[in-house]
């Protein structure tokens, strides 16, 4: 029994789980597992987060968070139970119905549910954000950009690129002039991997909602990008559309300078995942990221087309290679052990 084993036990036993039954459910590209819990006398459900704080992982950003939501009629998961110096958390189980696993046995449910995704997002941002969260503004947001330069790049040339420097000041100051406000909470990796179909619920509700710890203040486009660019599985061009003018819509907003924004911040979320995807396979040996990156690549240049996005686009597009079976292969045979 390893030591974070008997942790684990120890704090179940504590809570009203103790000798419940135990099996693994996905993990994610953080350090975090998850493990369904099957009640010994009632046969109920919850889920375990184990969040090794050895191993960076802290749980009090997830609990702040998840209360927010829970507390705007949301559905974040009920907390059940937690020890934050050990990392270990019960949550309530929203069950295995995440979009992406719903909308290929029902490919007529993919517009409404994308439609209760945005709907989720019209009603977080009518809220104030919780005091003392950090921003994810233009400075954050170009560092992280600069990930396809020193990830990414390095790793498919061996070399960085001299217009490195050129590209992320471009770029930092579209996003200054496109999306610099940071007025509301963005969850930042909200996806049809993170988010589950709860049909017995109502109105945004229906939509439950995982990983969101790294929520920062940001702006209003950015988790409509995360969800309608997904790097694991393609949206229709129609349904992006029609997402985007049902947001704008329903909170009044101007479409064309809202469009602008949304391209601006979807250049830097795919400049960044791509950096982030070439990290976990040469650092930490998750190498099957690197097959998501045609489609990162794909968002990326139809963002780069976006008027708005003129400045930097060429560059961008002198700098970087695309990612061809060849650079894949070349990043896949470097990853770490």
């Amino acid at each position: 029994m390893t030591d974070r084993t008997g942790l684990m036990q120890d704090f179940l036993a504590g809570t009203d789980w103790a000798g419940a039954a135990i099996a693994p459910l996905a993990g994610d590209a953080s350090n975090r597992r998850y493990l369904r819990l099957t009640h010994p006398t009632t046969g109920t459900s919850a889920v375990l987060m184990d969040a090794p704080p050895e191993r960076g992982e802290d749980v009090r950003p997830f609990l702040r968070i998840a209360r927010t939501l829970t507390g705007l009629g949301l559905s974040a998961p009920q907390i059940l139970a937690q020890d934050t110096a050990h990392g270990f958390l019960i949550l309530e189980d929203l069950g295995d119905a995440l979009f992406a696993r719903v909308i290929p046995i029902a490919p007529q449910m993919e517009e409404p549910l994308y439609a209760a995704a945005t709907d989720v997002l019209i009603d977080l941002h009518r809220a104030t954000p919780p005091e003392g969260l950090k921003p994810y503004g233009p400075e954050t947001m170009t560092e992280m950009a600069a990930l396809a330069f020193d990830w990414y790049l390095t790793g498919a040339t061996g070399e960085n690129s001299p217009q490195r420097a050129e590209a992320l000041a471009a770029l930092h100051s579209l996003l200054r002039q496109y999306a610099g406000t940071t007025d509301v909470l963005v969850l930042r990796d909200y996806h049809a991997e993170n988010l589950l179909w709860l049909p017995g619920r109502i109105g945004a509700a229906r939509v439950g909602l995982l990983d969101f710890q790294d929520a920062m203040t940001g702006h209003r486009a950015y988790d409509l990008v995360s969800v309608l660019q997904d790097a694991r599985r393609d949206v229709p061009h129609s349904i992006e559309t029609a997402m985007i003018t049902r947001y704008c819509a329903a909170t009044g907003t101007d479409q064309t300078t809202f469009e602008a924004a949304y391209h601006c911040l979807g250049a830097q979320r795919n400049l960044r995942i791509l950096g982030v995807f070439a990290r976990l396979c040469l650092r930490d040996g998750k190498a099957h990221y690197i097959d998501l990156m045609p489609r990162v690549w794909d968002h990326l240049q139809r963002d780069l087309d976006h008027l708005a996005l003129a400045p930097v686009a060429e560059i961008l597009r002198a700098a970087l290679p695309a990612p061809t079976a060849a650079i894949r292969e070349r990043l896949r045979a470097q990853r770490a052990p």
